[in-house]
Formats: structure tokens, C-alpha cells, sequence
């Protein structure tokens, strides 16, 4: 379909990328990922013919049609948003063009046969151009159109009245209704909600062509693409799978590319528990010497991140009262429309609350009202004993002042903090060494939300809301907001599309549709669930619910009781205390039988090993080709016994503790 081959591009001395080979085919997704100026933007517009590269060729097949997203809005016509999405179609306009031609080859012709032609050609044209504008097609364009977020009352609106993101995903809705061969997204994600990105996301996985897509959202990156391609500092990476598979690879490339970061894990505490086992053993102390030497030349594979893990020393901020705000009998409208009529709602401390619903629900008003900006008609808002909330939104990008640098401007709103601790922050948010003296009028969207968080951050809240806090930031920018959050020591509540940051922040869903808040407890990934299962049940107690109340048949510790072969459970603790005692002792005698073979084993392992690295044992082949063999098998051996060595520790070690658990319960 299309072919980048060897490609470069540099702007004055910098060098984008160079030597980037890149084949995309029908049915590819392809992430296209990096730091922001890496030359994503760049990239695509060379893919879409609107740049020239340095060096290299752009090969395309005949015929292939390609749709581009830019992240600047294009011009839009007077038409209506459905007009307008109609009228983007490719079979559209091509009959279009065809008919124009024709009327000028007719309006030219001063022959008598040519007419008669060109007037049956365009009577074919007209009643094509009828057809692919019929109401099978119109039907398509609403389905996208609802799919991205629009009401039926949008439809005939002309695009004037929209706002800028809402323009977006006019822009969005018109050329996925193109349905070209391979589409090109900039940042197509940057203006959905949760509901119509998962919608874009079904929507590419059924889309025919291919797809080249940048975004700053992980979750969706991993829905979406089947390989990533990273612009990175000296090279650029083709990988296969989704977002996360490229951060495990890059990482095992990284560190240690024989081993997985879980093994690696489960290698080092099963050795820890061996030497923590018989650390004071004597019998043992050979091999727990060993062990240790072993782990200390272990190189431990961190969890596969953009960035690494910042932890913040925001000031303390003022302990609230448990209940920390209060919306009573709450109504807002709009005009004639009312957005919440008698509303309650009440955050207490430790909340770290996302707010989700669809498009319009009144997140943001919900959010401004709780941040106090924006008056109601009816009802009360009371904030809690001792609360100071910080309210950030897109606006507070424009109350940065320009003339400050990057540190004065945390100066101002954290006098009392040293310099030291500022550099810490900033290095935190990505500003490292000379960057803190960038003045703020030179910094992009996404550095001026980066510096905003930080100031806002620095001051002593104990209530923190956010409206889309993040947008203009890139990946590496919303794992370090993640990583503040999660230091943040009062209570949050935010709105965001960025699902990653959900789960790794929220620890309540407060889900508003119809003018009305839903409050699921629990996590991100939990609230879906509910979602998902309530419709069956038609009722908000889940099987989950159930599931987590019903300990019937079950211990403390969540197993199920021995039972008689007759298969009743034993009714007292004298009986299961026999039993679990009775399984210990043959868990021990198994496990001391293991020691002993593994004691042989290691002895004659070393043994080999020595003989091998002495050149004058490789005079007789064949002993050595039978003691290479002794030694294999003795590798597999032990492998296999410390496995098993590993398997029954645990359980004996679940076993005494249950043990203890009833002698204390005595």
C-alpha cells in the first residue's frame, strides 16, 4: 500500500530521523510514538505526500487513496455538519468532479455528436451522484456521527456554531466517512470522552485499511495497534504488538533481554526464600552463600515505564474534616434547560474520584461548581472543616506569566520552598538542568500544563480538582502526573479520557448521565465490570457483590475447609488441626528429601564445572561428551526439584501460618 524507504529529515542541525524504512499494509495499525518534537507530525506529513523528506522515496500503490487528520483544523464550508460529512465522501466527490469536467467539455464543444454524448454521460453521472448521496449512505454518516458524540439536533446546525472541539470531531466524522484506504491521525483522541473513544476504538478495529495513529493515550494505543513504530533519540524501533509489548521490549532490550521482569521476580524470591529458610543453618551455608551471590549479580528489570518513577514531597497540606464537601437539593440550568435538578452529593476525605459520563452530561459544570467558579439557582454547596481547594482547568495555562522563567513562576507560588526543593519538583515534571530558566513564553502547550500542575501542586490543598488536566501532555508527561497524584495527600476529584490515569489513580467512580451521579466504589476496571453486568441482572447488587459477601464453606484465609472422604466438611478446629498438622509433617519429609538430593546435585555440578574449566580434561572426548550430558541432566534435575522445592515451602508455610492462626484463636 505504501512504502517509506531509507527517509531523513532534519530541520538546521537537528536530525529527526534518518534511515526509517517503514511498510504499511492493508489491515495494519501502526502506533507512531516518541517524546513531543520528535518528528511524529513530521513523519505523517511526508506519509501524506505534503512534505518532502531529505533523502529516501515515498512509494505508493496506484489508486490508494489516503485520509489525514491534522491537529490545526482545516477550513470548513457554511454547510450544515451532516452536509459537510456527506459530501466528504470519495465516491462523492470524484462523480463531482467528473460531472464538473463534463459540463466544461460541453459548454466547449461546438460539434453536433459530442453533445449528445456528454448529455447522456452526465444524465448517468447525475444518477450516480443521487445514489451515493441516497439515505443508505446518509444512515452511515449519522451512525458515525452518534458514534462520535453528536445529537440528532446537531445534524443540521451549521459547523459555525461549533465550538473548537467539537470542530475536531466534525473533521474526524468527515474522513472516516471517506473511508479511505489508509488513514493518517494526528492526535485523534485529544477531543473524545471516554464513550466515543471506545467507539473510534470498535470502529478501527472493523475499519478495512490500514492505519497510521499518534496518541498520548496508552489504553487506547493498546486497544488499537498491532505494531509500533518510536522515534527515539538515535534510532527508530519497529516493533510487533500494541503500546505495552513496546515497553516490555524496549525495557528487556534494555536490561536483561534472556529474561522477563516476572521471572527475574519469581527467580529472586524463591532464592530469598531459601536463604531466609536456612540463612542459620550450618548444613545449608555453603548453599545460602552461594544464593547470595547469585542475587547480588542479579540486574533488576524495573516495571516498564516511559519515565522513571518520581516521588514528590508536596508541602503537608491542612487534615480536613472527614466530610470535606456537600452539594444539597443542588439546581443548575442553562437557560430554560436544567442540567441537575435537586442534585446531592458528598466527597469525603480520602476520595480520589473520577468523574465519567457521556459528552454533555455536566462533568465540567459539576466540577466548576464544586470548585465554587460557577453560581446555581437552587440548593446549597458547604464545604468541610479546614478545606482548601485548588481548581485546575485549561484557563490557568493563560494566568502563567510569560516574563517569569520556569522557576520563578514556582517562586511565586511557593515563596517559602528553597530552590533545591523547586529543581526537585520541576525534575520531577521533566525540567532538568538549564530548563528551569526557560522563560514560559517559550514553552510549548504541553510544558506550560506541566509547569501549571507543579505550581498548582505546590500549594498546601487538601481538595484538588482537575478538568482534563491531561491534555498538550504526552505519555512520559501523564506517568509523572500520575506519579504526583498518587503523592498528593488530599482528596481529588478530575475529569479526564486518559484511562490509564483512572485506574492508577481513582479509587470511586462517580458516573453522571440524565442529570444524576452514580457512585461505584472500588476501581476503574471494576466499575466497567458493574457496568457490563448490571443490564442482565437489572440491579445494582453484582455478582461481584455476591461474591465478595458469600464466605459460606470457606476459612478466614479463604480456602475451603478439609474435607472427609464422605466429602462433609469436619466441624471442629480439633479435627482440622490434626489434619493441617498431619499435612505439614509430609510437606517437611518431602521438602528434606528434596534438600538432600539438591545437596548431590549442586556438589557434582560444581565438580563438572571445574573439570570443564580445566583445558587438560579435554584430552578424552568422550568422558567429557558423557559428563556434558551428566551435567545437562543434572541442570534439568535441579531445576525441576527447586521448583517443586519452591511449590511445597509455600504451602507449608500457608499451613503453619493457618495452624497458628487457631492456636491464637483458642
Amino acid at each position: 500500500m505504501l512504502i517509506a524507504s531509507n527517509i531523513s529529515k532534519a530541520y538546521a542541525e537537528r536530525t529527526l530521523f534518518s534511515s526509517l524504512t517503514l511498510n504499511v499494509a492493508a489491515r495494519d495499525r501502526i502506533a507512531l510514538i516518541g517524546p513531543n518534537g520528535s518528528g511524529k507530525t513530521t513523519l505523517l506529513d511526508i506519509l501524506a505526500g505534503n512534505t518532502s523528506p531529505d533523502t529516501g522515496s515515498i512509494s505508493r500503490q496506484r489508486n490508494v487513496t489516503i485520509g489525514y487528520l491534522k491537529q490545526e483544523l482545516i477550513p470548513f464550508s457554511g454547510k450544515t455538519l451532516l452536509q459537510e460529512v456527506l459530501e466528504a465522501s470519495s465516491e462523492v466527490t470524484s462523480l463531482k468532479d467528473r460531472i464538473a469536467a463534463a459540463q466544461e467539455s460541453l459548454s466547449s464543444e461546438t460539434g453536433h455528436s459530442k453533445p449528445a454524448e456528454l448529455w447522456q454521460e452526465l444524465s448517468h453521472l447525475d444518477t450516480a451522484l443521487e445514489a451515493a448521496s441516497g439515505g443508505d449512505r446518509e444512515h452511515e454518516a449519522k451512525a458515525i456521527l452518534f458514534g462520535l458524540g453528536f445529537k440528532q439536533g446537531d445534524f443540521n446546525r451549521p459547523l459555525g456554531e461549533f465550538s473548537g472541539g467539537w470542530l475536531m470531531r466534525a473533521a474526524l466524522a468527515r474522513l472516516l466517512f471517506r473511508n479511505p484506504d489508509l488513514l493518517l491521525l494526528d492526535e485523534p483522541t485529544n477531543h473524545l470522552d471516554l464513550d466515543a473513544n471506545m467507539w473510534f476504538e470498535r470502529f478501527l478495529a472493523s475499519f478495512r485499511g490500514a492505519v497510521v495513529v499518534t496518541s498520548h493515550d496508552r489504553a487506547f494505543l493498546n486497544k488499537v495497534a498491532t505494531r509500533v513504530l518510536t522515534i527515539e533519540l538515535d534510532e527508530v524501533v519497529i516493533l510487533k504488538g500494541n503500546y505495552d509489548d513496546y515497553l516490555i521490549a524496549r525495557e528487556q532490550s534494555l536490561q536483561v533481554k534472556q529474561a522477563t521482569a516476572a521471572r527475574q521476580e519469581r527467580e529472586v524470591q524463591r532464592q530469598m526464600r531459601f536463604v531466609e529458610r536456612f540463612r542459620y543453618k550450618a548444613s545449608k551455608a555453603g548453599q545460602v552463600q552461594s544464593r547470595l551471590k547469585q542475587l547480588a549479580k542479579v540486574q533488576p528489570i524495573q516495571l516498564p515505564r516511559a519515565t522513571k518513577r518520581v516521588h514528590y514531597s508536596f508541602p503537608e497540606p491542612p487534615r480536613s474534616g472527614v466530610e470535606v464537601i456537600r452539594l444539597a437539593n443542588l439546581s443548575k440550568f442553562y437557560g430554560d434547560h436544567a442540567v441537575y435538578r435537586g442534585l446531592n452529593l458528598v466527597l469525603t476525605r480520602g476520595d480520589r474520584i473520577a468523574l465519567v459520563g457521556p459528552n454533555g452530561a455536566g462533568k465540567t459544570t459539576m466540577l466548576k461548581i464544586l470548585a465554587g467558579v460557577l453560581p446555581f439557582e437552587e440548593g446549597e454547596r458547604k464545604t468541610g472543616h479546614n478545606v482548601v481547594t485548588a481548581y485546575y482547568a485549561q484557563h490557568v495555562l493563560e494566568l502563567l506569566n510569560p516574563g517569569n522563567t520556569v522557576i520563578e513562576e514556582l517562586q511565586q507560588a511557593a515563596p517559602n520552598e528553597s530552590d533545591q526543593s523547586l529543581r526537585h519538583t520541576l525534575g520531577g515534571f521533566l525540567f532538568s538542568n538549564d530548563d528551569v530558566r526557560k522563560p514560559i513564553s517559550v514553552l510549548s502547550g504541553g510544558e506550560k500544563a506541566r509547569v501549571a500542575l507543579a505550581k498548582l501542586l505546590l500549594q498546601p490543598s487538601n481538595l484538588l480538582l482537575m478538568d482534563e488536566p491531561t491534555n498538550h501532555l504526552d505519555i512520559a508527561s501523564r506517568e509523572i502526573l500520575a506519579d504526583a497524584l498518587s503523592d498528593y495527600r488530599g482528596t481529588i476529584c478530575f475529569i479526564t479520557h486518559d484511562r490509564t490515569l483512572i485506574r492508577q489513580v481513582a479509587n470511586k467512580i462517580i458516573e453522571i448521565e440524565n442529570g444524576q451521579p452514580s457512585t461505584f466504589t472500588g476501581d476503574y476496571d471494576g466499575y466497567l465490570y458493574r457496568k457490563q453486568i448490571e443490564p442482565v441482572q437489572g440491579t445494582a447488587t453484582t455478582t461481584a457483590d455476591r461474591a465478595d459477601n458469600d464466605t459460606s464453606g470457606q476459612d478466614p484465609a479463604n480456602n475451603r475447609l478439609p474435607r472427609r472422604r464422605s466429602g462433609r466438611p469436619r466441624s471442629t478446629e480439633e479435627d482440622l488441626r490434626r489434619v493441617l498438622s498431619k499435612e505439614a509433617r509430609t510437606l517437611v519429609m518431602r521438602i528434606n528429601e528434596i534438600d538432600a538430593k539438591l545437596v548431590g546435585h549442586e556438589a557434582r555440578i560444581a565438580e563438572l564445572e571445574a573439570m570443564f574449566s580445566s583445558p587438560d580434561q579435554f584430552a578424552d572426548l568422550a568422558q567429557l561428551a558423557v559428563s556434558g550430558e551428566q551435567y545437562r541432566e543434572l541442570k534439568e534435575e535441579s531445576q525441576s526439584l527447586w521448583e517443586e522445592w519452591e511449590r511445597l515451602s509455600l504451602e507449608a508455610e500457608r499451613i503453619d501460618s493457618r495452624l497458628v492462626g487457631l492456636q491464637a484463636d483458642q
